[in-house]
């Protein structure tokens, strides 16, 4: 009686992978610290250190804090403005909570 034996063919060899880049670092721009926050209706008091519009896509962050959103309107003693500058604070509607002391960047 004759038994077979599995014979296993080598696999061929893959072409080694090129190595990915390193993801690209997010460039930012402090433009702002957190002064205060309405934690009911989710407004923010920033209080501005460079230029900062609406339409600009900010990035805020602090030790518990990381997020990232778009500019949809800023208000300065209850009015809606379409730029702030250094000096000025003002009230932003946010996505999340935040904190007082967070910065906030422009990416």
């Amino acid at each position: 009686m004759v038994t077979k034996k599995a014979v296993k063919k080598a696999a061929p060899k893959k072409a080694a992978k090129p190595a990915k880049a390193a993801p690209k670092a997010v460039e930012k721009k402090l433009v702002g610290e957190i002064s205060h926050f309405f934690d009911k209706i989710l407004v923010a008091v920033v209080e501005v250190k460079s230029e900062m519009k609406t339409g600009d896509t900010i990035l805020i962050e602090g030790p518990m804090t990381n997020l990232k959103q778009k500019v949809d309107s800023m208000q300065i003693e209850h009015e809606k403005v379409a730029a702030a500058k250094k000096g000025q604070s003002i009230g932003m509607k946010v996505a999340g909570p935040v904190r007082k002391k967070d910065l906030v960047y422009k990416v």
